[in-house]
């Protein structure tokens, strides 16, 4: 698990299980795409896809209780100075990316790394989501959670309490100590020290971890520096007293329900047109069986893939592999988008790198899918007990190139090629589960 190896764990107000997976390095360009992540599975350990992507090490998360909206702390990166980069406290939503390792803060150029495949941090700004409010570098959030009880005054309620390790690498210290986090009508609007006194001139005298609101309303908080459990209680008027009400789930379930609703995308209004590719592939026939290298369950390797050229003024071809047959919804479930792919090039090679831009061939662009969350490819993962699943490989020649913005989805490319198609050809392939997959 490299350099941040702990699992954090929370079941939504959506009944789902959402996982944060830290980074594996202060600064690099991972090759697992579920790292420096916020995951979104089901109970039943069945599927999962990633949730939000660019967060380091987001350790300290929760929902609102007012809005249900989910929020995080983000451990910022080291070797930037003492003064940078702030702690993040972020609005974490689906689909969305929050900068790391390439920008930080409100979108800072992160001077240190740049983007592979020829990619400029430039782009990145116009898309990943800036910070919501900042914190002092370094001070190490680990825990966040709402005040949703009855024991604190009423401007609490709907708060945040994140604890803060605090640093290791910065003069003067920061952190060590419990930090409100005030919301106002739902929305953040100020982060200020709620509990201090561990550190002094002389050094530090207590490292804090976890904290959680008790039963009866009081603030629980770990120091493990010297294995105490802090509780924080109200004596008093002022109280206020009304019963907890549960955290409402229409936010997540919306996000979880925003995507693809429609058929796959050649059968679309405007995109269609009389001209055809012939598409096909060295790996699978028109009704084969997909071979298990392709899968999820696999090497999920892309395949080969081949088709005519377009006909005169193509200028670009754009790829989508979609799963029609998917019981969860939205669907189709899409498992490529492709688009950029230079008029001169009628074939692309097995196991494509997951990369927002590609320099072989040059120029070439990869969004999102929805299979996985990821950029790039991701191959079949029907579920046991499904029958076999068709997978549309769909091949478009375009009359220009698309000019979407790096993280782009489905949607986005379908409806940049509205008009522009001036061909188009599918290949499908069949995948069923293996037996005895390689991979759960």
């Amino acid at each position: 698990a490299g350099q941040h190896n702990t699992r954090m764990v929370e079941i939504g107000p959506d009944d789902m299980m959402y996982i944060s997976i830290g980074s594996t390095c202060n600064e690099c360009n991972e090759p697992n795409p579920e790292n420096a992540t916020i995951l979104r599975g089901s109970l039943d350990g069945k599927s999962r896809s990633i949730f939000a992507s660019g967060l380091r090490d987001t350790v300290a998360w929760g929902w609102q209780p007012q809005t249900g909206e989910l929020w995080g702390v983000d451990n910022g990166m080291d070797s930037l100075g003492d003064n940078l980069p702030p702690e993040e406290l972020n609005h974490i939503e689906k689909g969305k990316r929050y900068g790391w390792p390439f920008l930080f803060g409100d979108n800072q150029l992160n001077p240190h790394i740049d983007p592979p495949g020829g990619l400029q941090k430039t782009e990145l700004q116009k898309t990943n989501v800036p910070m919501t409010l900042g914190y002092k570098a370094h001070a190490a959030p680990m825990q966040m959670s709402f005040y949703n009880a009855s024991q604190f005054p009423a401007e609490y309620q709907g708060d945040a309490f994140v604890s803060m390790r605090g640093s290791w690498n910065s003069k003067p210290p920061a952190g060590y100590e419990v930090v409100r986090v005030h919301f106002k009508n739902g929305q953040p609007v100020s982060m200020e020290p709620f509990v201090t006194g561990f550190i002094t001139p002389q050094g530090e005298y207590g490292r804090l971890v976890g904290n959680a609101v008790a039963a009866d309303g009081s603030l629980l908080f770990t120091d493990d520096r010297n294995g105490v459990i802090y509780r924080v209680s109200y004596v008093g008027d002022g109280g206020d007293h009304a019963r907890p009400e549960a955290i409402p789930a229409e936010s997540m379930l919306h996000q979880a329900r925003t995507g693809a609703k429609s058929d796959v995308a050649s059968s679309l209004p405007g995109i269609e047109t009389s001209a055809t590719l012939s598409v096909s592939s060295t790996a699978f026939g028109p009704g084969g069986v997909i071979p298990n290298i392709y899968s999820s369950y696999d090497q999920n390797a892309s395949p080969p893939v081949r088709w005519t050229a377009g006909p005169q003024g193509t200028r670009s071809y754009a790829i989508l592999l979609e799963d029609p047959d998917a019981k969860t919804t939205p669907l189709p479930v899409v498992h490529w988008v492709v688009w950029n792919i230079p008029a001169n090039v009628t074939a692309l090679r097995e196991g494509l790198e997951s990369m927002d831009r590609l320099e072989d061939p040059m120029g070439l662009r990869q969004g999102v899918n929805t299979a996985a969350g990821s950029v790039g490819y991701k191959g079949p993962h029907p579920p046991e007990g499904d029958p076999a699943h068709h997978y549309h490989l769909e091949v478009f020649a375009l009359d220009q190139r698309l000019n979407l913005p790096a993280g782009a989805s489905r949607e986005d490319l379908v409806k940049a090629m509205r008009g522009h198609v001036l061909a188009r050809g599918e290949l499908i392939g069949l995948f069923k589960r293996p037996e005895r997959p390689v991979k759960p």
